[in-house]
């Protein structure tokens, strides 16, 4: 049960990551590939039916995190309360963002808020690769689980470290060039002329940055937290996933080069999720490291919820994903080929 729903969780943060990842690549591109009204209202058309939807994975994974590892949740939860609430209010900047900008056709009003939908996406994408950074890092936990971490100590990897420290901010990096070549592929898989070409510079632009901070955090992950290795000597199929990103990493690049757009979309997806898999797959058993001792860290065996109520769980949960990947398949069909300029909506 422990495995089963450590797997489940990882599920679904990896769709969330995918789906709402490409959303947030689409903010952080807005006013850069969008240079008129026109061109950023194009923009928000292309995410328009679905930004919403992406991001009830995140809901859905925190439900599921508070139902099958509770003590997870309320210790993450409580240590990190006040990044989260600067999560909370970036994901509702964005929404407004997008929602508040069609309501008064003015020129000045637009703008603002595509600034504010531009700002917030940026910000929330290096924000989620930060706690990616602090659940790597390690986290001063105390013998009862529980901690509290500022936004900063002395941005340097201690013990005591706050939320944002150098390796922190290198993994929000990576997360920034990640979802923004995957923006940018999603962009030019669903817009045409010029803004497709913009899309493509930017893939082109942003996959180098990609690499080489992909490379770099995995020097700086090996140097912290050299542990992370351990499950791979162990258990050398884990491999497979780190394979994985690479075979989607250098495919994303031959594709992005040929202008197979859709090829390139689906291989930047490949690479988010095998390196999600990757990172956990090296953390297990772990869900948040005590980096002042050990023996405090949550595992998955000390916060794992009684079996039965995992065991009805499961019929619950089987339930309601059948429900949800109907509902999505339907959606994304619905929505599939290009968006057009003159296409109603946002």
């Amino acid at each position: 049960m422990e495995i089963l729903w450590f797997c489940i969780v990882t599920f679904m943060l990896g769709i969330y990551v995918v789906l709402d990842g490409f959303d947030l690549g689409v903010g952080i591109l807005h006013r850069i590939i969008g240079r008129t009204e026109d061109e950023r209202a194009q923009l928000i058309k292309t995410i328009g039916p679905v930004w919403d939807g992406n991001e009830v994975w995140l809901l859905a994974a925190g439900g599921t995190l508070y139902f099958a590892f509770p003590k997870l949740y309320a210790s993450g939860f409580s240590g990190f309360y006040l990044p989260l609430i600067i999560v909370l209010w970036l994901l509702i900047l964005r929404g407004i963002g997008i929602e508040f900008r069609h309501l008064i056709q003015n020129s000045m009003w637009k703008s603002f808020w595509d600034s504010v939908f531009t700002f917030a996406s940026i910000l929330l994408t290096i924000f989620l690769g930060a706690a990616l950074g602090n659940v790597v890092r390690g986290v001063p936990l105390n013998q009862d689980g529980y901690f509290f971490a500022p936004l900063w100590t002395t941005f340097t990897v201690v013990p005591e470290s706050g939320i944002l420290d150098w390796f922190t901010v290198i993994m929000g990096l990576v997360a920034f060039f990640t979802l923004l070549s995957h923006g940018a592929n999603y962009i030019a898989m669903k817009t045409d002329g010029i803004l497709q070409s913009r899309a493509r510079t930017a893939a082109k632009i942003s996959w180098w940055g990609v690499l080489l901070l992909s490379i770099v955090a995995i020097v700086a992950t090996t140097a912290i937290r050299p542990a992370i290795w351990n499950n791979y000597s162990e258990y050398p199929i884990g491999y497979i996933f780190p394979l994985g990103g690479f075979i989607g990493l250098v495919g994303m690049f031959m594709f992005i080069i040929k202008g197979k757009d859709t090829k390139a979309f689906i291989s930047s997806s490949i690479f988010i999720l095998m390196m999600l898999c990757a990172t956990v797959f090296g953390h297990f058993p772990n869900l948040l490291i005590a980096s002042t001792n050990q023996d405090y860290s949550i595992t998955v065996y000390n916060a794992i919820s009684p079996e039965y109520g995992l065991s009805v769980g499961i019929i619950w949960w089987i339930a309601g994903m059948i429900l949800t990947s109907g509902y999505f398949i339907y959606l994304y069909r619905s929505f599939r080929g290009k968006i057009s300029s003159n296409q109603p909506g946002y």
